[in-house]
């Protein structure tokens, strides 16, 4: 009995063994038969989730390769590139960057991209995702009302550029042309708490920065490189404000960062934080603890970090006049319990914004050209004072003209301003240097001369004068203008 025990012991352990290793075998088999991404099965078919910046789709996680439906509709539209300046954007899916697209190696992509039939131009798609004649620009020109299909095998891993490639391509690609696919790897890309879809892009108007009205585009700036503006998701402010993104403390954050040109390259750089993980050009390169990565016209980046403290975080490029003055800027605003051993100091939401257009000197005189698009309501008024309000005052005055103790003098109900409009306009048309009295506290800095139109100045400075407590005075282009002939005497 004992012997007959053994033995069926011993039977069932080469039974177990040869099994074991037949199925070792057979996924080693299986294994070198997909090494060549192009063989790997897409079974069934799904429709593929599109989301609008700064959105994206739900991971792929471990689903297997799919025939992969992607319906995209182009859309000429007008939109707004900052206060008063509309635009006619080129669209893929109605935003600027187009439709986040998300996919996994050994997908089988079927492309339905439409023209809207109320649009002028033709149009098509070359996604650098794709391998194959013009990354399937050749296989989908579409007219207006038309629609064409194609498809693609997606073989390699990484984040990827996709853009308009009818000529004149550039002119495509400045009018809003372009959006971002995501190749995960096989298992997908490791889970974080949340993640972003941010796009850089430089655009180029007939008119100069600000310069309000619907503003075409201008095709020798272009050529020349002499960007307008350079924003981040299509508009200046798109991810400021209420529109920022958000993060709790603790959690990691994945941006998807692209960089859609047509010209400029983006220093992309979070004031406040470092990247633990930059997966370098989109690739499966992985560069750790960086400040600022390089990301190429027509390129991407994948950039990880953790949040530890709360407070907003400001994403720009580090080509610093492109954040401050031409619109690269956006907010991550972080909530939970201070960390005091990470950072201590005293935080103020929202000290960074974009200064826009206006050229700040040292005192001095300088003429300016006036605007084309003259506010005529009290209501305007205050709306475009506002604006310059928000883009050139905000950083010193702040929000609710509190100013900020010690530096810089309230402008809510403030005696001094109220005391002399004259002089009011005087300094924001000159500068100011020295010490004055404000509300019965001294004050002992510089107030930099603004290179403001004369409406622009007689907007701000009412907008001013009608809020927070002050007088309510009106202040109109022609004062503006007799203050600066009074000076040339």
């Amino acid at each position: 009995m004992m012997l007959k025990i053994t033995y069926t012991a011993v039977l069932r352990t080469v039974l177990f063994s040869s099994m074991a290793t037949l199925l070792f075998s057979c996924a080693e088999k299986d294994k070198k038969a997909y090494s060549n991404t192009s063989e790997i099965p897409a079974i069934q078919e799904m429709t593929a989730e599109l989301t609008s910046p700064p959105y994206v789709p739900t991971p792929v996680g471990k689903r297997k390769a799919k025939k992969l439906i992607v319906d995209m509709e182009i859309l000429e539209q007008e939109g707004e590139i900052t206060n008063g300046v509309r635009y006619i954007y080129w669209t893929f899916g109605g935003t600027v960057p187009g439709s986040f697209i998300r996919t996994r190696v050994g997908d089988e992509v079927e492309f339905r991209l439409k023209n809207h039939p109320d649009n002028k131009l033709p149009h098509n798609i070359d996604l650098h995702a794709v391998t194959g004649p013009g990354g399937g620009a050749e296989s989908s020109f579409v007219a207006p009302g038309r629609e064409k299909v194609f498809s693609f095998k997606t073989l390699n891993p990484g984040l990827y550029v996709y853009h308009c490639a009818t000529a004149p391509v550039g002119m495509h690609i400045a009018n809003g042309m372009y959006g971002l696919i995501l190749v995960e790897p096989e298992g997908g890309l490791p889970k974080v708490d949340k993640e972003y879809y941010i796009m850089q892009g430089d655009f180029y108007t007939k008119g100069a920065n600000g310069q309000r009205g619907l503003q075409p585009f201008d095709m020798q700036k272009a050529v020349d490189e002499h960007a307008d503006y350079v924003v981040f998701n299509g508009s200046v402010g798109a991810l400021t404000g209420d529109k920022a993104i958000t993060a709790n403390v603790g959690e990691t954050v994945r941006l998807f960062v692209g960089n859609g040109g047509p010209n400029l390259v983006s220093s992309f750089h979070v004031i406040g934080e470092i990247f633990d993980k930059v997966y370098v050009e989109g690739g499966d390169l992985i560069n750790k603890n960086i400040q600022t990565t390089l990301i190429p016209a027509g390129g991407a980046a994948i950039v990880e970090f953790k949040v530890d403290v709360p407070g907003t975080l400001i994403l720009v490029d580090h080509s610093i006049f492109r954040a401050f003055n031409k619109g690269a800027l956006g907010m991550l605003k972080v909530e939970g319990e201070e960390n005091k051993k990470i950072y201590s100091g005293e935080i103020r939401e929202g000290i960074y914004l974009p200064e826009g257009p206006g050229i700040q000197t040292m005192p001095s005189t300088t003429e300016v050209a006036e605007s084309e698009i003259p506010a005529k309501s009290m209501a305007e008024k205050m709306e475009f004072g506002k604006a310059t309000y928000m883009q050139t005052c905000f950083a010193c005055h702040l929000g609710e003209g509190q100013g900020i103790a010690e530096a810089f003098p309230p402008l809510a109900n403030s005696d001094y301003l109220n005391d002399d409009v004259d002089r009011a306009i005087d300094i924001v048309l000159y500068g100011l240097t020295g010490e004055i009295t404000v509300n019965g506290k001294n004050y002992n800095s510089v107030m930099t001369a603004q290179t403001l139109s004369d409406e622009e100045v007689a907007n701000v400075l009412t907008y001013v004068y009608n809020s927070w407590g002050n007088s309510k005075k009106e202040v109109t282009p022609a004062m503006v203008k007799s203050r600066r002939n009074e000076s040339i005497k």
